[in-house]
């Protein structure tokens, strides 16, 4: 544990991600946030610096996550401005963690690489209870050897994890078919829940019956109840769905694929910004399928 870890980004994955590594021994010396005063109140609960720079950040610590939002995000961190991350970054290794485009994810495994640093994809498909209490499922690709060397923190972070081999950008590819099928398997279950509704059964018997049959899914444990009961607290937004779903769209097209499912599952989600409800959980995609809701 004598490596100083570092945070850049510290919504509510990163700062449960932070809080767990602190409980289990590890040295965490710094976070850094656009939103400043989220930074600085969990700078100030786990007794670390807040960072007001990128390089700062970079200066604080060995081993530095990020968990920011986008390609966008990433690219400002990393690659834009005389203040960015691979400053002085020489020995550094970077663990990034956003659901981003593999491209992005390539672009900046190779800076990291021209400045003498390490980059490792650590893809997330967990909540952020699960990162509060370190049973994160993480995908991993990069440098075998650099996974190797943070292995360590790796699992304390997740209950399970996969290394993906070939290189830059491969986790990130996985990660946005997890979420496309997710997403896919989602906006499906709101659609037979609805009709389901309009047809007057009890739901309750419906989700039974479904999860007996070839009806059944991971989503139907996670949001059916949520559906039913229009309990959309967030823990995976809609908004994020969208981006998701639309990495896998960008990813179809760069191979010359239709996926028609994911296309109008994507624009669903759209959809939902668009009406402003971006920030409800994914579940709330049933507010566009139920009769007397928004659809």
């Amino acid at each position: 544990m004598s490596q100083t870890i570092a945070f850049v980004g510290v919504g509510r994955m990163g700062a449960n991600m932070a809080r767990r590594l602190m409980d289990c021994g590890y040295n965490v010396t710094a976070v850094y946030d656009v939103y400043t005063e989220g930074a600085a109140s969990l700078a100030k609960e786990i007794g670390c610096k807040h960072a007001t720079t990128l390089a700062d950040v970079t200066a604080a610590a060995d081993v530095i996550f990020t968990v920011v939002t986008n390609d966008a995000s990433m690219r400002t961190i990393f690659l834009e401005g005389s203040d960015n991350l691979l400053v002085n970054a020489k020995g550094k290794t970077f663990i990034n963690c956003a659901t981003v485009t593999p491209g992005i994810h390539r672009e900046v495994y190779a800076a990291a690489r021209t400045a003498g640093a390490n980059s490792l994809e650590a893809s997330m498909a967990s909540s952020i209870s699960q990162a509060r209490e370190g049973k994160l499922y993480l995908m991993l690709a990069g440098d075998e050897a650099v996974y190797q060397q943070v292995q360590r923190i790796i699992e304390d972070l997740s209950v399970n994890r996969r290394f993906i081999a070939g290189g830059a950008g491969k986790a990130a590819e996985v990660k946005a078919l997890v979420n496309m099928v997710m997403n896919i398997n989602t906006a499906g279950l709101a659609e037979g829940l609805g009709l389901a509704a309009a047809l007057g059964h009890d739901l309750g018997m419906i989700r039974e019956v479904f999860s007996q049959t070839g009806a059944n899914s991971r989503v139907l444990e996670t949001d059916g109840a949520d559906m039913a009961d229009r309990s959309h607290d967030c823990w995976f937004s809609a908004e994020h769905a969208a981006k998701d779903s639309g990495i896998a769209g960008l990813l179809a097209k760069e191979q010359g694929l239709n996926l028609p499912l994911n296309t109008a599952t994507e624009a669903q989600y759209q959809k939902m910004v668009q009406l402003g409800l971006g920030g409800l959980d994914k579940s709330g995609i049933a507010e566009l399928t139920f009769k007397g809701r928004n659809a």
